[in-house]
């Protein structure tokens, strides 16, 4: 039998991650094992994602420890938030500092190659590898790939609403 289920996010998300250290497995690896990126298995167990029904089985075998009750919370839509000082955090801090630095060439680069828009956060891959440098030391490389969405010109007859209204 199962414990009672944990109600606070903060409760369920502790749970999930001693799941995870039970299995003494990495992202990396349940991420391996699911066919999911290791930064979306680190979302499903931050409750960050939605556990997708064909995604489940394979995530309980990795991760034997996760219970029904477990399988269930990941796969309502979560409440997808942060923490605001988690920006303290050396490393969040230095990811923020490298996106608000390079963050104007991006965009420039983006309208250069895609013309006015932007990159989806929703329709949106994301994954950390690790890698030699030329000098043999470890690299960081995050992948960001995300959905180009270009601005529309916001045009009175493409409003489904005001179109509605002229009909009556």
């Amino acid at each position: 039998m199962e414990s009672q289920t944990p109600t606070t996010k903060a409760s369920v998300v502790s749970s999930l991650m001693a799941a995870k250290r039970s299995s003494g497995k990495t992202f990396g690896q349940i991420a391996s094992e699911t066919g999911l990126t290791n930064v979306y298995v680190a979302q499903l167990l931050r409750r960050q994602a939605q556990l997708k029904p064909d995604t489940a089985p394979k995530l309980r075998e990795s991760v034997p420890a996760l219970t029904e009750t477990h399988i269930h919370q990941m796969m309502e839509p979560p409440l997808r938030s942060y923490d605001p000082s988690i920006v303290q955090d050396p490393t969040i801090y230095r990811l923020n500092e490298a996106v608000m630095h390079f963050g104007e060439s991006i965009k420039e680069i983006i309208n250069e190659e895609f013309g006015d828009g932007i990159m989806s956060a929703i329709d949106f891959f994301c994954s950390v590898d690790k890698v030699k440098g030329v000098d043999g030391k470890d690299r960081v490389v995050l992948t960001f790939d995300g959905k180009y969405l270009p601005h529309t010109e916001h045009k009175v007859e493409h409003m489904v609403s005001r179109l509605n209204l002229q009909k009556d």
